[in-house]
């Protein structure tokens, strides 16, 4: 198994690859600084585009995966989902990242796996 970074470290190094590329970043919700799960949207010209969630593998390693399957969500679907996930889990932090080529950066997540 590898090392768990802590969530809190994880998140600003998130912002701060995206504010690296030209964009910008935002903690919507905080949850707990050292173990709590992290909850990434994506955004693109603040059009939300992607909900990726940080899981655990059953290798020990992490991945970014979409709870959705990928599927399009409206402002109001990202809003829903983003309320039940805090509910369900109360440590989970909520990020936006809001970058010029979403996919791509979502791409690029996997080196913060």
């Amino acid at each position: 198994m590898q090392p768990r970074l802590a969530s809190s470290v994880l998140v600003k190094a998130l912002i701060r690859a995206a504010e690296t590329q030209g964009g910008t970043g935002a903690v919507l919700a905080k949850g707990d600084p050292f173990a709590g799960a992290v909850a990434v949207i994506l955004a693109e010209r603040g059009v939300k585009r992607r909900f990726l969630e940080r899981m655990l593998e059953l290798s020990g390693g992490y991945a970014w995966r979409d709870p959705g399957g990928g599927e399009e969500r409206d402002e109001a679907a990202f809003s829903a989902l983003v309320e039940r996930r805090r509910r369900t889990d109360p440590d989970l932090w909520v990020v936006e990242l809001d970058i010029a080529s979403a996919e791509r950066f979502a791409d690029e997540m996997t080196a913060f796996g």
